[in-house]
């Protein structure tokens, strides 16, 4: 790893329905995911968005999202992003978008990011029957 290269952190991520860029620039969050309630299963999702925001680091950096099933065999849905941070006090937001994931079972399904193939952060995402 270069002198020029600071790993950074990952300050936040949070799975949507939905992100929507305003006229003033900022981003609004629709339909915050932290469970997913359902009648009956399969349940497809026409758009699923992955929201990360990086911060205090120096460098390019490649993204990986992903998101597994019940049993964390089966990779549902993966997307890749480039970035890069030029200066150590800026930040980078990243939004990965899904396009119809389909959860086929309940049970403890996981959120996975990865930089640069090393895992950062994993957390569970819960389909339930009501």
């Amino acid at each position: 790893m270069g002198a020029d290269i600071l790993l950074p952190d990952l300050q936040a991520s949070i799975l949507c329905e939905d992100v929507r860029q305003e006229v003033n620039g900022l981003q609004t969050l629709v339909g915050v995911i932290n469970i997913l309630p359902t009648p009956a299963l399969p349940v497809a999702l026409l758009k699923l968005c992955l929201w990360t925001r990086w911060c205090g680091g120096l460098g390019k950096f490649r993204q990986t999202s992903r998101i597994l099933g019940v049993e964390e065999v089966q990779l549902m849905a993966e997307s890749h992003i480039d970035f890069e941070l030029k200066e150590f006090d800026g930040t980078v937001t990243n939004v990965n978008v899904f396009a119809g994931v389909q959860f086929q079972q309940y049970g403890v399904h996981h959120v996975e990011i990865l930089l640069d193939n090393e895992l950062v952060l994993r957390y569970p995402v819960p389909v339930v029957k009501v």
